[in-house]
């Protein structure tokens, strides 16, 4: 009996093991064949949160390193040196917003070793650096709503660094404490070579990740409550850079606020802790996109805009700049002037119309250069000459009239001529001879 036992359980084991292993290597649809279970949440096509997230994140990433190009390349175009002061806050800002979408994918991914100790310390360090800029801005902020000239740009950038070198500290103690457990617990020597065992990243609560994360909150609030003094500053064009802060900070603590009460508390009153990934995930892409659309979008958009000054010193000294546009508006502006002269010109002018005394027009069209010549000789004075003799026109002559031919010759013409100045005309006999009233006959 003993012998077919054995015999049975022999034959049995294998069986249980290749069903167990088809059972546990079953290939969702969507995934190839080959893929490691790890990543199966990436194609997954029944359980579709791993495919959604991915794209979304996927998004974010292109996004925010064509947001940072647009940032570093508009440098040379900054003409506010206060705004450009904040480029390499704002640059660490994109870093940090770059990493939380990253670390999407590690959320969607199932858990392991690797994946979790990444969650537990890259998810506090990089919402560390996002809201750390934001202080640090909102710190400049201040200074420059109240005396329009704020702190050096290397001195935001270091309040932001030290703020993020807080929670560095923090999580890496925090690692050490809870996965790292000290001697004495597992062996009984207490010599410590058992004492350092690695205990599951991933076995880590719920609450206990939450509380690690204090210190974030403190700076998302810090950043939330310092934005609201920069909106009351004399120097109004840095409100808008007070608002966009204000929309980034109040959208991230919607945010937490809801991924902390469904982490904490709904995901368990629901019995479905396998929502604890998607959930961690949904969170950092949607505060990853709030950054974004709130605040790097519009901050890009108001960096290369001149300030008020600079429009100042450009309207005091506008030959200061020679340009192309400056060039156009000279030459539009004489083409104006020669275009008006010449339409007064054409004008005939008034008899009431006053007549500068240090111009040379005297208000006559009789004398204008642009008069047509003939119609200068045609307004001519008698006494000057006869019209017939300056422009020659058919006489009625005996002669002429008597030729055969309708039109006048030339030489007809002179001898017409020639016989009407031989002949005096009647008005020279009765005129009257000028004396000289002094001289006595």
């Amino acid at each position: 009996m003993a012998i077919h036992k054995a015999l049975l359980v022999c034959l049995g084991l294998p069986l249980f093991l290749s069903s167990g292993a088809q059972a546990q290597h079953h290939v969702p649809p969507g995934c190839g064949p080959d893929l490691n279970p790890l990543y199966y949440n990436l194609c997954d096509r029944s359980e579709a949160w791993g495919i959604v997230l991915e794209a979304v994140a996927g998004a974010g990433v292109v996004t925010t390193f064509v947001l940072t190009i647009i940032l570093v390349a508009s440098l040379p175009f900054v003409q506010d040196t206060k705004k450009r002061s904040l480029l390499g806050t704002q640059v660490f800002f994109l870093l940090g917003t770059l990493g939380l979408f990253c670390l999407v994918f590690a959320c969607v991914v199932k858990p392991n070793f690797s994946t979790c100790a990444s969650r537990r310390f890259l998810f506090g360090v990089l919402f560390a650096i996002c809201f750390s800029c934001l202080v640090a801005h909102v710190f400049a902020l201040n200074f420059l709503a109240r005396k329009n000239h704020g702190p050096r740009g290397w001195v935001t950038f270091t309040v932001a660094l030290l703020l993020t070198l807080v929670e560095v500290i923090i999580n890496t103690e925090w690692l050490i404490i809870t996965l790292v457990r000290g001697g004495g617990e597992g062996d009984p020597l207490g010599n410590g070579s058992a004492g350092w065992l690695v205990a599951s990243p991933c076995a880590i609560a719920n609450m206990d990740f939450v509380m690690a994360l204090i210190y974030v909150m403190l700076l998302l609030l810090g950043a939330f409550m310092g934005a609201w003094p920069a909106l009351c500053g004399r120097f109004k064009r840095w409100r808008k850079h007070g608002v966009y802060v204000l929309l980034a900070t109040a959208t991230s603590i919607a945010i937490w606020v809801v991924w902390i009460v469904m982490y904490t508390y709904g995901n368990r009153q629901h019995s479905s802790p396998t929502w604890d990934d998607p959930t961690l995930a949904i969170a950092l892409a949607a505060n990853a996109w709030a950054f974004l659309l709130f605040y790097v979008i519009p901050e890009i958009s108001q960096l290369t805009k001149a300030s008020p000054e600079q429009n100042y010193q450009g309207d005091m000294y506008p030959t200061r700049g020679v340009g192309y546009e400056t060039i156009l508006k000279e030459q539009k502006g004489q083409s104006m002037f020669v275009e008006n002269k010449a339409f007064s010109m054409d004008e005939p002018s008034s008899a009431k119309r006053p007549v500068s005394p240090y111009s040379g027009y005297n208000g006559q069209l009789l004398t204008s250069v642009y008069q047509p010549t003939e119609m200068a000789l045609m307004h001519k004075s008698p006494s000057e000459g006869t019209y017939d003799v300056i422009l020659p026109r058919a006489t009625a002559n005996s002669q002429v009239m008597g030729s055969a031919n309708s039109t006048l010759r030339a030489e007809d013409m002179y001898a017409a001529q020639s016989h009407q100045a031989a002949t005096p005309s009647k008005d020279s006999k009765n005129s009257q001879v000028f004396r000289n009233p002094y001289v006595w006959d």
